[in-house]
């Protein structure tokens, strides 16, 4: 394949990529603020359940290894 092949082929693919970007729906600044609230508290109510099961966890653990001498 040729340098102007190459060449070519890229901006068909850019020309290719405009068209595409011109079909997209971009949410508006209302939608954009509730998706990332919802994101948002997602991650902290993922986080918090994560942080819990690791506090017990470690708490079972502990008292097992307490059981034993540990």
């Amino acid at each position: 394949m040729s340098a102007v092949e190459r060449l070519k082929d890229t901006r068909t693919f850019i020309e290719e990529c405009w068209i595409e970007l011109q079909k997209v729906t971009w949410p508006d600044q209302d939608q954009l603020r509730s998706a990332t609230l919802v994101v948002i508290l997602f991650t902290i109510v993922i986080s918090a359940i994560i942080w819990l099961m690791d506090k017990s966890v470690s708490w079972v653990i502990g008292s097992i290894m307490g059981l034993f001498g540990a």
